[in-house]
């Protein structure tokens, strides 16, 4: 994407947004996914997000805790840990990074 786009998490204007699948791609085929969504709805179902907002998703949530529990931008600002960052970033120019931990298995933290 080009410039002067906005972040859909924390609708900042930011240089680049990269394509959030609210149900991860790795969970497509899921039999549950296949019942409770139509197959177009499960590949058309995403945020464009900026970068830190990306890996912070990722770093917090796992892919069956993204499927499951956090397929809507609503669910996902209501994520304690999510909607802090989000609150934290909002203010925050674009280029501002993050250090996140991978989450072992479980959850990760985000710091700044």
């Amino acid at each position: 994407m080009q410039s002067d786009v906005r972040c859909e998490l924390c609708e900042r204007a930011v240089g680049r947004v990269t394509k959030h699948h609210l149900i991860p791609r790795t969970r497509h085929k899921n039999k549950r996914n296949k019942k409770n969504f139509d197959r177009e709805e499960i590949h058309t179902r995403v945020l464009w997000l900026c970068s830190p907002c990306h890996k912070t998703v990722h770093a917090i949530l796992t892919e069956k805790e993204l499927e499951n529990e956090y397929n809507t931008r609503d669910l996902l600002l209501a994520h304690a840990e999510i909607a802090k960052f989000v609150a934290w970033i909002r203010g925050k120019p674009d280029g501002t990074t993050v250090a996140v931990r991978a989450h072992s298995g479980r959850k990760g933290k985000w710091k700044h």
